[in-house]
């Protein structure tokens, strides 16, 4: 199978690269800068791309910033909320129609070099919060991609059934240099450990039962405060 891998430089994302990849599976990765407040990310993307050989390319989006202003992944003036996902101050980190644009752009490249199949790493434990992560949304996509071209491309999402630990476990399977891939909304220099995806990245591999790697910052709850707390912030 050839493939467009809607590709971040995040854990899932990565993960899944290497999982395609260990299937032997022909992959380009598509990274998108909308102006994200945590681009840091592409260069995660952009780096393992080159340790792999894996033809990466990122599109930029930019200019649609202003027209997606409102979260806190593109308008500075929005604080990050910190904490688990399942609190209500997370829909602040929704961009809007985000997935429909990174689907639609990785469709027109995968019509153009007559790829099989679009993939990115949707998985058990995305969001409620987020409208485009709904089985509703991406059950549409998938129709709506066949139905883009002449020539068809389907919509793979191997991680649909796995939970956030099993992508963790998959990727101690792989040994993805996890250290190198990057979740935080924050985008400093090391994970903040506080942001409700650095947060579901640590819980992740706690229930895998796998050693994380990622360098948080100082001022981070420990692992185990956070599950004496039930992966709440007490201060």
């Amino acid at each position: 199978m050839k493939c467009i891998l809607i590709y971040s430089g995040g854990l899932d994302s990565t993960v899944l690269l290497y999982h395609l990849i260990d299937a032997r599976h022909e992959v380009l990765a598509l990274s998108i800068d909308y102006g994200q407040r945590h681009r840091k990310e592409l260069r995660s993307a952009t780096a393992i791309c080159r340790r792999l050989g894996v033809k990466h390319r990122i599109a930029d989006l930019t200019t649609l910033t202003p027209l997606l202003a409102g979260s806190s992944l593109t308008s500075p003036e929005v604080k990050v909320p910190e904490g688990h996902y399942a609190e209500d101050n997370m829909k602040a980190t929704v961009v809007p129609n985000r997935n429909m644009i990174l689907l639609s752009v990785a469709t027109g490249w995968a019509i153009s070099v007559k790829a099989d199949a679009v993939a990115y790493a949707a998985h058990a434990g995305d969001h409620a919060i987020y409208p485009d992560c709904r089985q509703e949304f991406t059950d549409a996509m998938e129709k709506a991609i066949a139905l883009a071209d002449w020539h068809s491309v389907r919509l793979e999402r191997p991680f649909v059934t796995w939970t956030k630990a099993d992508i963790a476990r998959r990727a101690a399977e792989l040994k993805v240099p996890v250290e190198q891939t990057w979740s935080c909304y924050q985008g400093d220099e090391v994970h903040c450990g506080r942001c409700g995806t650095c947060i579901e990245r640590r819980e992740a591999f706690y229930l895998a039962n796998v050693s994380d790697p990622t360098p948080y910052a100082p001022n981070a709850p420990s692992v185990e405060e956070l599950v004496a707390n039930d992966w709440k912030l007490t201060a």
